[in-house]
């Protein structure tokens, strides 16, 4: 039987020689962000991780093969095609259809786990939609996390999200979640949210000892390591918050549902902002990019 996925040299080679990898998703590439910009992003994120010593493993399924790795090729196609957006549910249908798709936070997940990449680096984790009470809306991000052994560096989770229900549902599902320098949970574009952390580290060394601890106590789950932006490259509070009620009430009138939300809010949101939500969201995600950088390089160390 052929094996189901395919992992670049470039990847296969750095585990097992035991150096840094970071698996970088597609759906932030081809749903998150316009065109050209994009390519521009999925080039920069990769470029930022190689410069630290680190191989990039951007994951995505081409033409019904789920790929660990892209080569230049392959991060043009997730730029540039129209592609489906897999969750973990999609995988086997899209791999059997021979179809392509971008991958979200928990279908990189659950493919980097496969070929045993260890850290991620994500914009925001997705969680409990608001109104999830009548509705069920939760991304697979959660439950994904809560059997998937990565450890996941985001800015929090998007403010259009229900942040308290988000961080209720990832403690009933005993998924450990850090603050990283911090105590309180970010909120994507802004540093803090009104919901404090239990636990928080300073350092990468830090969340490599609570990868290997979780490895010998835990029961397979993941880790999130909340990363605020730098409070220089937050967005301004106040705008921040015009802008998302503005969006909140346009997908209300429009009817909007779904896996569609969050796209068609980030989208209205960039629109509202004119411009200025898009570079917060690159520069978080490039300050996440390389926090992560930092984690599986200490935790290559530690398993040296």
């Amino acid at each position: 039987m052929p094996v189901p996925f395919t992992v670049s040299a470039e990847v296969a080679d750095a585990l097992a020689a035991n150096r840094p990898v970071v698996a970088l998703e597609s759906t932030i590439i081809s749903h998150g962000l316009p065109r050209p910009r994009n390519h521009e992003a999925a080039i920069e994120f990769e470029t930022i991780l190689r410069d630290a010593g680190v191989t990039p493993a951007t994951i995505a399924i081409l033409d019904g093969v789920p790929q660990i790795g892209l080569d230049a090729e392959g991060v043009r196609r997730i730029a540039e095609e129209e592609l489906a957006k897999a969750s973990v549910r999609d995988i086997p249908i899209i791999a059997a259809t021979g179809a392509s798709a971008a991958t979200t936070v928990a279908a990189t997940s659950h493919l980097a786990a496969l070929a045993g990449v260890r850290v991620f680096a994500t914009g925001g984790l997705g969680g409990v939609h608001r109104g999830a009470s009548d509705t069920f809306d939760e991304s697979a991000d959660l439950s994904t996390l809560a059997v998937t052994p990565i450890t996941v560096v985001s800015a929090g989770v998007k403010s259009v999200l229900d942040i308290a229900a988000t961080l209720e549902r990832l403690e009933t599902l005993s998924v450990p979640v850090v603050g990283y320098g911090t105590r309180i949970f970010p909120s994507f574009w802004l540093r803090e949210s009104a919901f404090t952390l239990d636990w928080s580290v300073d350092t990468a060394a830090e969340v490599a000892a609570i990868m290997r601890s979780q490895d010998q106590l835990g029961h397979g789950q993941g880790i999130v390591v909340a990363n605020p932006i730098p409070l220089e490259q937050q967005w301004d509070p106040t705008e921040h918050d015009r802008v998302l009620t503005e969006a909140l009430a346009l997908a209300d009138e429009a009817g909007v549902t779904g896996k569609a939300v969050t796209p068609f809010l980030l989208l209205k949101i960039v629109e509202l902002s004119g411009g200025r939500s898009l570079e917060v969201n690159l520069d978080l995600a490039r300050n996440n990019v390389r926090v992560a950088g930092e984690i599986a390089t200490a935790w290559c160390a530690l398993n040296a």
